[in-house]
C-alpha cells in the first residue's frame, strides 16, 4: 500500500474520531444491549441487528473468520479499515439512536441506510467496482449526508466533492434514505457525470439510461467526434436520448450524423463522413452513385486514396476505418464473389464486370479480398488486367496509392507466385530492393499485428520461388532485430525474434526447435512420435456427411485401402475402421455417410466420438470431407489433441482461426477455393501411407509429392501448414508479450 493511501485513511479516521463519540460501545461486539445510553427500544433493535449482521459479513468477506477485514497486504491499513467497519459504524449507530431531534421513523430510515450502505459496499467490492480501501471515505460521507438531511439541507455539495466510487457508494446504495432530500436528484446527476468523465467511451450508453440529466446534450457534443459510430447508432434510436441527439441542430458534425442515422441509406453515407463535414462532399453527390455498384465502389476508392494521403500528413480522417470496411464489403460483394462464382466460365464472361476498373481500383479488389479470392481470380483476372491498366509499371502504381496496404499486396503476390513479375516491372532494381526492405522494416511501429502476419505468411512462398529475395528478407529481419535490441524496444524484439526463428526453421539443417524457442509447435514437420499415443499407435478420424456428394465419394475412400497393407472392418453400422496390416500401427476411423435428412450422419459421428473417448483412442489427425457449411460441425467435434487437420471442404482455409481455437497445436491444410476428390483423396492416401511406414511428415517434400499425385489445377488453391505462419506468429507474439 502506498504511503499516500495510508495518510488518506489515517486522515479520514482522525476526522471521523473528531466528529463521533469515541467512548460509545461497539455494537458488533455484542455489548449494545448492556449500555443504557445506546440501547435501542424494542421496536428498533431489529434494525441494529441488521447492521451488525452486515458488519460481520464484511469481516468474513476476506475468507477469514477472525473479526478482521484485510483487503490489502498492509497490516496497518487493514487495522484502520477494520476500525472504521466496526467502531465507526457502531458509533454512528449510537449517534443516530441517541439523537433526540430525530423522530422514530427517521431514525429507522438512517439505520436502514447504514445496512444498505454495507450491503452495497460488499456487493461492489466483490465485483471490483469499488475499492474496499475507500470504506472510511464512504462512512464519513454518509454521516455528513445524514447531518445535512436532518437539517433539510442539500447533500449535493457533499456528493459532488467525493470521488466517483465514494459518491456512487453513498447515493446508489438505496433509493429511500435520502430520497426526499432537496439535493438527491442533483446528487444522482453528479454521480452520473463523474462516471462519464472517467469512462468517456461509455457516455452514450450511460446517457441512454439517464436521459434526464441536464448536461446530456453538452456531453454528446464533447464526445461526438471521438465516437461517431456510437453517435450514429444512438441518434437512430426511437427514445428520449435519441430525441436529445436529434434536437442538436447547431453542430454541423452532429447534424450530419443525425441526417445519416435518419436515412435508410445511412450506412452508405457514413464512410464519407469526414469529407461531408469538411464540405468536400455533399449528400447529393453520394445519392447520385449509391445505387450503382461500380460508381459507388469508384467513389469509395477515390475517398480511400484521399484519406491515405491525408494520413501521411498526420491528418487522420474521421471514420477512416468505416470507409475501408465498406470498401472491402463492396469489393467482395460486387466483384470478387462474382468472378469467383464464375470460375467455370470463359475468361471473357468471368471477368466482364472488372474490365472498366482502373489499376488502383483493381489493386483494392485484390488487397481487400485476401483469404476469399480464388487463385485463378487473381492470377488470370485481376492481376494481369491491373498491370495492363498501369502500363506494367508497378512502382508507379504504389506511388499513386501512397503505398497503402503494400505489405498485403506483396504477401498475396508471393502466395500466388506473381511477386517476381511485379518486382521486375519496377523502373530499376534498386527501387524493388528498397520496397522489400521496407516490407520487413519498422513492423514494431504498425498498429496491431496485421503487417507482421503478412510478412510471416509471405516467407514460405517467396522462399520456394525467389530464393535470393527470401535470403535478403531473412537478412533484413535479423538486421531489424539487432536495431530493436539496441533500442530495447520490447515489441520490436518480440516481432523480429519470432520472424527470424520461423524463417530459419524452414531450413531443417538449422535444427530450430520452435517449441523450445517460441513456445509453439514446429512449423515444417510433424514427427511420427508426436502423432503416436503411448502405445505407439496413430489414430485418424475422418468426418463425412450424408449428402449426395458424401454418399458418392464414400465407396472410393474405402476402396483406397483395399490392398494387403490395410485391413478394413465394416462390421459396425455407423462407422468403418481401417487399420494397418503391415508396418506401424495406424487406425483410421470414419463414420458412414448415413442420410442427412434424418440426421443419421450426425448420430453416427456422435457415436464414433463416444466410442473413441470410451476406449481412450485420441485422434491426432482429423480429416473433414464435406461442404463448407458442414465444417463448423467437424471443428466442434474434433479432438483438441489434433496435430494435423485437413479441411477437405470449399474455402476450408478460412477456418484456420476456429480450428486453432479448438486444437492450438494443429498443422492445418485448407483450400481458398474448391475442394474436391482429385486432391482430397491423394492427400488421404499419401498421409496414411507415410504414417504406416512410420515416417515423419515433412511438409515441404510432402507437398511436392502430393502435387505430383494431385494433377487437378485446384491443387494450387490448397495451402500447406508451412504457409500458415501468420497464425503461429500471432500465437508466438502473445506468448512473448505475456498477453
Amino acid at each position: 500500500m502506498t504511503t499516500s493511501a495510508k495518510y488518506l485513511i489515517l486522515s479520514v479516521l482522525f476526522f471521523s474520531s473528531c466528529q463521533l463519540a469515541i467512548a460509545q460501545p461497539i455494537f458488533a461486539s455484542g455489548t449494545t444491549t448492556n449500555n443504557q445510553q445506546c440501547k435501542p427500544p424494542k421496536n428498533r433493535e431489529l434494525f441494529h441487528d441488521y447492521i451488525d449482521a452486515q458488519q460481520k459479513k464484511v469481516l468474513k468477506s476476506d475468507g477469514k473468520n477472525d473479526n478482521q477485514f484485510t483487503p490489502s497486504t498492509d497490516e496497518e491499513i487493514n487495522f484502520l479499515v477494520t476500525q472504521v467497519l466496526v467502531k465507526s459504524i457502531d458509533e454512528l449507530q449510537c449517534k443516530i439512536e441517541t439523537d433526540s431531534s430525530l423522530k422514530d421513523q427517521v431514525k429507522v430510515r438512517y439505520l436502514r441506510g447504514i445496512e444498505y450502505l454495507l450491503k452495497f459496499f460488499m456487493l461492489n467490492t466483490a465485483s471490483r467496482k469499488v475499492s474496499p480501501l475507500i470504506l472510511p471515505d464512504i462512512v464519513i460521507a454518509y454521516e455528513k449526508c445524514v447531518q445535512n438531511d436532518k437539517k433539510g439541507l442539500s447533500i449535493e455539495g457533499i456528493i459532488s466533492r467525493l470521488s466517483y466510487e465514494s459518491g456512487y457508494s453513498v447515493i446508489k446504495a438505496d433509493n429511500v434514505t435520502f430520497e426526499k432530500n432537496p439535493g438527491y436528484k442533483a446528487s444522482q446527476y453528479a454521480v452520473v457525470l463523474k462516471y462519464c468523465k472517467l469512462h468517456p467511451e461509455q457516455i452514450f450508453s450511460t446517457l441512454q439510461q439517464n436521459p434526464d440529466v441536464p448536461f446530456a446534450d453538452s456531453l454528446v457534443r464533447t464526445v461526438a467526434q471521438k465516437y461517431p459510430r456510437q453517435l450514429y447508432d444512438y441518434a437512430a434510436a426511437n427514445n428520449k436520448f435519441g430525441y436529445i441527439i436529434r434536437n442538436i441542430t447547431d453542430d454541423i458534425f452532429i447534424k450530419s450524423v443525425v441526417r445519416m442515422a435518419k436515412s435508410k441509406s445511412g450506412q452508405q453515407y457514413f464512410p464519407f463522413l469526414d469529407n461531408i463535414v469538411k464540405g468536400k462532399m455533399t449528400f447529393d453527390e453520394i445519392d447520385s452513385v449509391k445505387n450503382d455498384s461500380l460508381l459507388y465502389y469508384r467513389l469509395l476508392v477515390k475517398t480511400q486514396m484521399d484519406y491515405v494521403e491525408r494520413a501521411m500528413y498526420k491528418d487522420t480522417a474521421l471514420e477512416f476505418k468505416a470507409l475501408t470496411e465498406r470498401l472491402e464489403k463492396r469489393a467482395k460483394e460486387s466483384f470478387i464473389n462474382v468472378i469467383n462464382g464464375l470460375h467455370t466460365e470463359p475468361a471473357e464472361v468471368r471477368f466482364r464486370s472488372i474490365q472498366s476498373l482502373t489499376g488502383e481500383e483493381l489493386y483494392y479488389l485484390a488487397v481487400l479480398s485476401d483469404g476469399s479470392i480464388y487463385t485463378s481470380s487473381f492470377v488470370k483476372g485481376i492481376y494481369p488486367l491491373m498491370m495492363k491498366k498501369i502500363n506494367n509499371k508497378g512502382d508507379s502504381l504504389l506511388v499513386s496509392l501512397h503505398f497503402d496496404k503494400y505489405r498485403k499486396f506483396i504477401k498475396m503476390s508471393g502466395g500466388f507466385n506473381m511477386l517476381s513479375n511485379f518486382l521486375s516491372s519496377f523502373s530499376n532494381t534498386g527501387d524493388a530492393d528498397d520496397l522489400m526492405r521496407a516490407f520487413v522494416g519498422n513492423l514494431e511501429k504498425s498498429d496491431g499485428l496485421e503487417d507482421g502476419v503478412d510478412v510471416a505468411d509471405s516467407y514460405a512462398s517467396i522462399a520456394e520461388t525467389l530464393k535470393p529475395v527470401s535470403a535478403e528478407m531473412l537478412k533484413n529481419i535479423q538486421g531489424n532485430y539487432q536495431r530493436c535490441l539496441a533500442k530495447n524496444n520490447k515489441r520490436g524484439i518480440a516481432i523480429y525474434n519470432i520472424l527470424n526463428k520461423l524463417f530459419l526453421s524452414a531450413d531443417t539443417t538449422q535444427k530450430i526447435d520452435l517449441t523450445k524457442e517460441l513456445g509453439i509447435p514446429p512449423v515444417y514437420e510433424v514427427t511420427y512420435k508426436a502423432l503416436a499415443n503411448d502405445s505407439g499407435s496413430v489414430v485418424i478420424q475422418l468426418f463425412i456427411y450424408g449428402d449426395k456428394d458424401g454418399i458418392g465419394v464414400f465407396p472410393g475412400l474405402i476402396s483406397m485401402f483395399n490392398n494387403p497393407n490395410w485391413k478394413i472392418d465394416g462390421s459396425n453400422k455407423q462407422w468403418v475402421t481401417i487399420t494397418a496390416a503391415k508396418g506401424k500401427p495406424v487406425a483410421l476411423f470414419m463414420n458412414r455417410p448415413l442420410p442427412e435428412e434424418t440426421n443419421e450422419d450426425a448420430k453416427a459421428q456422435e457415436a464414433l466420438c463416444k466410442y473413441l473417448e470410451k476406449n481412450n483412442l485420441i485422434p491426432t489427425v482429423t480429416i473433414n470431407r464435406g461442404h463448407s457449411y458442414n465444417a463448423p460441425y467437424t471443428i466442434e467435434q474434433m479432438s483438441p489433441a489434433s496435430k494435423i487437420v485437413f479441411m477437405g471442404s470449399c474455402g476450408g482455409y478460412r477456418s484456420i482461426h476456429d480450428i486453432l481455437e479448438k486444437a492450438p497445436d494443429a498443422h492445418i491444410i485448407g483450400t481458398k477455393q474448391i475442394a474436391d476428390a482429385p486432391v482430397n483423396n491423394p492427400f488421404l492416401k499419401l498421409i496414411t501411407e507415410k504414417l504406416r511406414l512410420g515416417n515423419d511428415i515433412e511438409w515441404i517434400p510432402f507437398w511436392k509429392e502430393l502435387g505430383k499425385m494431385a494433377t487437378d489445377k485446384i491443387f494450387e488453391d490448397y495451402v500447406p501448414p508451412y504457409k500458415n505462419l501468420g497464425a503461429l506468429f500471432i500465437k508466438a507474439y502473445k506468448i512473448a508479450m505475456g498477453e
